[in-house]
């Protein structure tokens, strides 16, 4: 049963760790694309 739980556990904080590292890259991939927008409309 340890086993069981242990798994879960394992596995749910995978889940969480996935989920925030997602939310970083885009979060952070939008404000690059953001700040690369602004740097091409200020040498237009």
């Amino acid at each position: 049963m340890k086993d069981v739980e242990i798994g879960a556990a394992g596995s749910l904080t995978m889940i969480v760790l996935c989920t925030a590292m997602v939310f970083l890259m885009r979060s952070f991939y939008k404000r690059y694309t953001r700040m690369q927008k602004r740097s091409e409309d200020e040498t237009n």
